[in-house]
């Protein structure tokens, strides 16, 4: 998947647990689990800003765009 979460660095640069970063955004230990690991399929604007505060970030340090070379190819209707 081409979006990264990097929670787990920011977890480390604020040395916080991840048990307490789901206390501080109520938020459910396994729920944070599936966005640290990079297996959620979605994250809610207002979670993603509750992380933000806690951690004292901003959305961009969490995650990360790396495109894959696969999705980079031109739509069938847009080649010439």
């Amino acid at each position: 998947m081409p979006i990264l979460v990097n929670l787990d660095v920011m977890l480390a640069r604020r040395k916080m647990t991840l048990s307490a970063l789901a206390e501080a955004v109520g938020i459910t230990l396994a729920n944070l689990s599936i966005l640290k690991s990079g297996k959620a399929k979605a994250v809610r604007f207002s979670t993603l800003a509750a992380i933000c505060q806690v951690l004292e970030c901003q959305p961009a340090d969490l995650l990360e765009h790396r495109p894959d070379p696969a999705d980079l190819r031109l739509h069938p209707d847009t080649e010439s």
